[in-house]
């Protein structure tokens, strides 16, 4: 499966690599499982609803989400620091 990161997901996942390893490595993490199973696994997958329905988000930690999108064989990634 192909990754896309939207603009605002780039810059936040660079913010983490400069500034927080463990967070860096937990959202590789979290992405890989994305890419083999989209809707089950750690993190704890939700749909998101209203505007943002066909997303999904998984927990980095208590303040941070990774949200996605699975689309045509591509996941999307659309933010991975702070809450929705």
């Amino acid at each position: 499966m192909n990754i896309i990161f939207s603009n605002q997901a780039w810059d936040d996942y660079l913010y983490w690599n400069a500034t927080d390893k463990k967070i860096f490595k937990k959202i590789n993490t979290l992405i890989k499982e994305c890419q083999r199973t989209p809707f089950s696994g750690t993190g704890k997958p939700e749909p998101l609803m209203h505007d943002l329905a066909g997303a999904w988000f998984r927990r980095i930690d208590r303040e941070h989400r990774l949200v996605y999108r699975v689309k045509d064989g591509t996941l999307e990634i659309a933010q991975c620091r702070h809450h929705f």
